[in-house]
């Protein structure tokens, strides 16, 4: 549609047509609709004209579905202005990839894409037109239940390039998308979910801006609003976050939509007095979409006749929704990708599973693997145990239109169809009956049924017997998958005791064990490592996890996943993350002093640090050279530097190593990290194979956000660090010199 009938069809809306586009809602409004009594969604009674004048649903999918509430909205819309449905389909729809933060740790910015393109379409031939992702937030402690969402870990140049890619990679396939939670979700004060944050500007402006302001560069649709506060108020409307710094400073022209009821909430978190009070700071603000609450259906015709607040701003908004739908062709065809022909032979294709597959096998991290117990031979005799060993709940707590995992293949199925010779037991429960019946309550599920006769003792032994038939035992370890996720905060990271146990009765047996570890976070590990041999991060890995993982346990696929979020020593270790400041009494790993900026109990550092994994090739790191050791501060020349290393696969094994850029700033006008990644390389390397790797180093990889709030490069002298992970580097200095009068 031209935007000249765009402005004539909008021109025709009345003020309660134009608020009806403000307001999302999920589909069960359609379904509950009883003329009577009026529709009810979650905890909203919409009024029969109201029900028809919403302008979107969330959370609905499925073609004959999707096509019955948009041929009913139509029939009953007055303007024939159709719905947007929109949904979380945050990795995978049924074709279900590994969590985020595992995506993050392939370090693969093209396979992340590649997975978010193939969601895109299976989500969009099912009906879903407007997707909640990317989910950027920065992510600092494990405590935090939706680490697992965050691609990009602990680090904003990560997450910056793979919220953009994925935002392309959504666009390219027609869908449009948010990026999410505007602003510093990630750093809630001791990582409870909804608590509040407070950061300064200047630490907002360096960490938690730059991924979304790439996904803004990229094209962005959507940017969601964090339930949390900043500087005391809430995100959902604080004019300087929404106005101020997304509309006017980063010219953010797209639509912004609030986190579920996160409008109504400003009320409790004692802000708002009132849902009117609410609506008024919510339009002021520039929100411009309401999701699942009911401030603006109830107060803002009120505010408008009483001239509390310009019709302008209502106006804006609902131009920016409308051009949405015009831009997705929504006028032309209101379904949008749905396609009955594709949705039935696109989505969960051969082709897609291999690509899951693959991206599964790439994104694990080996954590451990002593005397180079990895891979396995398939002649092993081997003892398959663990809760997880037989378990389709492998694909993490955003799997939500997959629930029932039916496709996904555990470890078990994949052994099998290797004809592999093994014996199964399950050892125990991931949990206790009571554990998991109490986190079922919280979401208002049912408890479970109770388990069938066999004790927890009973398993126990079932497994000591199978362990003593085999010659090495893997054990399928790790958190419920509803530990981690939305509202999924937990005081204490550790291993299941239940399952610790189970870890430590066989390594009693003098077996080599292999750990797989499944979890949403890092988990804390001190107590673990000591009863195994080999230790392998899955994650949570999706629908082919179990192909994936026996890929990696036998060698089909060499393992190359990196850490993007630091494994700590113990929980009471977060928040923690390897960009941090120097104290004025720095920690010494090697030399333990009192007065110096460490816990008694644990060591100063990371159990596993960012940047970490093992392969099953050897890499060896040499000869760091820079091109020149000085850089002119002349920001119209933008100066650069080559830095060169060489490096090695020193084994018989072919693999991929990353190569891993630090920069530090050691003295400037503000207080430095010690270091932050700058450049990485994800290389393939032959048996034997030596190549030089070089990196180009500019200005603009120095600049930092001053006191004043003003993006700079200052003159002195920098560190640079090649090498494997954070902490494994060779070092080089350069200086950056004044400009000459």
């Amino acid at each position: 549609m031209k935007e000249t009938k765009l402005a004539e069809l909008m021109q025709q809306m009345t003020t309660e047509e134009k608020i009806g586009q403000l307001t999302q809602i999920k589909g069960d409004a359609f379904f509950s609709h009883q003329p009577n009594t009026g529709p009810k969604t979650h905890d909203l009674v919409l009024t029969e004209s109201q029900l028809w004048q919403v302008g979107s649903l969330l959370n609905v999918a499925g073609y004959q579905k999707v096509k019955q509430m948009q041929d009913a909205y139509l029939a009953h819309s007055r303007l024939s202005i159709p719905l947007l449905f929109m949904g979380d389909v945050i990795h995978g729809y049924q074709t279900v990839f590994p969590i985020p933060l595992l995506q993050g740790c392939s370090w693969n910015p093209e396979l992340v894409a590649k997975c978010a393109y193939i969601s895109a379409l299976e989500s969009g031939y099912a009906g879903i037109q407007v997707n909640f992702s990317p989910m950027v937030d920065l992510v600092r402690d494990s405590r935090w239940g939706r680490v697992l969402e965050a691609t990009g870990g602990e680090d904003p140049y990560l997450a910056s390039l793979y919220g953009a890619s994925m935002v392309e990679a959504y666009h390219q396939a027609g869908m449009a998308c948010c990026a999410k939670h505007f602003i510093a979700y990630g750093a809630v004060e001791s990582g409870m979910d909804y608590q509040f944050v407070d950061i300064s500007r200047r630490e907002l402006f360096s960490y938690y801006l730059p991924p979304f302001q790439s996904c803004i560069q990229a094209g962005v649709d959507l940017v969601m609003t964090a339930f949390t506060t900043f500087e005391g108020i809430p995100c959902t409307v604080h004019p300087w976050l929404l106005n101020a710094l997304l509309r006017q400073k980063l010219d953010f022209q797209g639509i912004l939509i609030s986190d579920y009821s996160s409008l109504v909430e400003t009320i409790a978190h004692g802000y708002s007095s009132s849902s009117k009070e609410a609506a008024f700071y919510g339009i002021s603000s520039t929100l411009d979409i309401e999701m699942m609450s009911d401030c603006y259906l109830s107060s803002l015709s009120f505010l408008f006749d009483s001239g509390f607040v310009n019709k302008k701003l209502l106006d804006e908004s609902v131009w920016r929704i409308l051009s949405l739908k015009n831009r997705l062709g929504l006028f032309e065809n209101p379904y949008g990708l749905a396609n009955e022909e594709k949705e039935k032979h696109f989505i969960l294709s051969a082709e897609n599973l291999k690509t899951a597959r693959l991206f599964s096998s790439e994104s694990f991290v080996l954590l451990e693997n002593k005397h180079h117990l990895l891979p396995l031979t398939s002649q092993s005799k081997i003892a398959l145990i663990g809760p997880y060993a037989d378990n389709q709940g492998i694909s993490g707590a955003w799997s939500i239109y997959n629930e029932k995992n039916q496709n996904t293949v555990t470890i078990k199925q994949a052994f099998l169809e290797r004809n592999l010779d093994f014996l199964y037991a399950k050892g125990s429960s991931v949990l206790p009956e009571e554990e998991i019946n109490f986190i079922l309550s919280m979401e208002g599920n049912s408890p479970i049924s109770p388990s069938p006769s066999s004790t927890l003792q009973e398993m126990q032994q079932e497994a000591i017997e199978v362990a003593n038939q085999s010659d090495v035992i893997v054990l399928a370890l790790g958190e419920h998958y509803k530990q981690s996720g939305e509202g999924a905060s937990r005081s204490m990271i550790d291993l299941p005791s239940i399952q610790l146990d189970l870890l430590r009765l066989l390594s009693s047996l003098g077996k080599p064990i292999v750990v797989l570890l499944f979890s949403g976070r890092p988990l804390a590990l001190k107590e673990v490592v000591p009863y195994l041999d080999a230790l392998l991060w899955v994650g949570f890995p999706g629908t082919e996890g179990g192909h994936a993982i026996g890929d990696v346990l036998f060698g089909d696929v060499n393992p190359s996943g990196r850490l993007t979020m630091s494994f700590p020593q113990t929980t009471g270790q977060n928040p923690l993350y390897y960009n941090h400041y120097s104290t004025g009494r720095p920690a010494d790993q090697h030399s333990p002093y009192r007065y110096t900026a460490r816990f008694q109990d644990i060591p100063p550092k990371p159990f596993y640090p960012f940047g970490y994994g093992l392969s099953y090739a050897e890499f060896e790191y040499k000869a760091l050279t820079l091109s020149k050791t000085t850089l002119s501060l002349d920001l119209e020349k933008n100066d650069s530097l080559t830095v060169s290393i060489t490096v090695k696969n020193s084994s018989s094994i072919a693999g991929k190593e990353t190569i891993q850029l630090y920069i530090q700033d050691c003295f400037a006008s503000v207080v430095r990290p010690v270091k932050e990644l700058k450049h990485f390389q994800k290389v393939y390397f032959a048996p034997d194979e030596e190549k030089k790797i070089s990196f180009t180093v500019t200005l603009s990889d120095l600049m930092f956000w001053n006191q004043d709030l003003a993006y700079i490069v200052e003159p002195g002298e920098f560190k640079v660090f090649v090498g494997r992970n954070s902490e494994d580097t060779l070092e080089a200095k350069f200086v950056v010199s004044p400009m000459s009068n």
